[in-house]
């Protein structure tokens, strides 16, 4: 598979991302953002099932992966909406399609609302302008537990203890591809830890801007819900189809908020099926 790791400087940050080429020349873009704490090679499986009929391109976000960390005040919706659009203007993207993941796709759906021209088709995964409590908590608390760690294997049974549904190779692709070694041989995640903190204006938009954004879009769109997800539940999933005229709203068994992660091969069918 012909994939490359580029670098490209955008609104004062040095930001990654990954580039897999087409299986032929002239097929349109694809553009993946990932989830709070993930990171651009949580994708390969996904870019991989792709590549016949997409340019597939995923985006470290900031303070995300290998991508630069900004001041703490700078992790806003908003901001990282700029970045998007920074990224979309630099590659001069033209008629390409998006897909995010929970805080990704806080961002796809932002986007997505100012009905942007290159803009084709949509995809917001197990996210919405509402999500329930528990699952919010859940994030945050693990979040917060310990990252540090003795080695490469103990920061996976962490991952493990937290996600049971995920198979083994995908999760530690996923975590073994956002560490990083520390000065005192330890190891943790690769994002900024500025991000844990309550007090920084993340992604989270007030309820009704985002209810207002999600009314506005107007390309085709794919929503996808994890069947175990305890952060979008079925009642606000089914209002969110509600909202974006003419929207598809499919539930992928064996999965949680982690959908792609969960349960690959299934996210992947929702997505092609989707995607023609």
């Amino acid at each position: 598979m012909n994939v490359t790791d580029e670098l490209i400087e955008m609104n004062g940050l040095r930001f990654h991302y990954r580039d897999w080429a087409p299986q032929r020349p002239g097929l349109p873009d694809l553009v993946l953002l990932h989830g709070y704490t993930g990171h651009a090679r949580s994708w390969d499986a996904l870019a991989a099932r792709m590549t016949d009929r997409y340019r597939v391109l995923a985006l470290d976000q900031r303070g995300h992966g290998e991508t630069g960390w900004a001041p703490p005040d700078r992790y806003g919706t908003d901001d990282m909406v700029e970045d998007l659009r920074a990224f979309v203007a630099a590659l001069r993207l033209r008629s390409f399609a998006l897909l995010g993941l929970s805080m990704g796709g806080v961002v796809s759906f932002r986007y997505a609302g100012a009905q942007p021209a290159e803009l084709s088709r949509l995809v917001i995964v197990d996210i919405a302008p509402r999500t329930e409590s528990g699952g919010m908590q859940r994030i945050q608390t693990g979040a917060r537990s310990n990252d540090r760690f003795s080695s490469r294997e103990e920061a996976f049974s962490a991952a493990r203890a937290a996600n049971s549904i995920a198979p083994e190779n995908e999760l530690r692709h996923r975590v073994f591809n956002n560490l990083m070694r520390l000065a005192d041989g330890q190891w943790t995640f690769r994002y900024d830890r500025a991000l844990r903190d309550p007090a920084v204006p993340r992604v989270r938009l007030p309820e009704e801007i985002g209810w207002q954004s999600v009314a506005r879009i107007q390309v085709p769109t794919l929503i996808v819900r994890g069947a175990q997800s305890d952060l979008l539940s079925p009642e606000i999933a089914q209002r969110m189809q509600g909202a974006i005229a003419g929207s598809q709203l499919v539930e992928v068994p064996n999965a949680g908020h982690s959908v792609p992660l969960d349960n690959p091969e299934g996210f992947a069918s929702a997505v092609r099926a989707f995607l023609r």
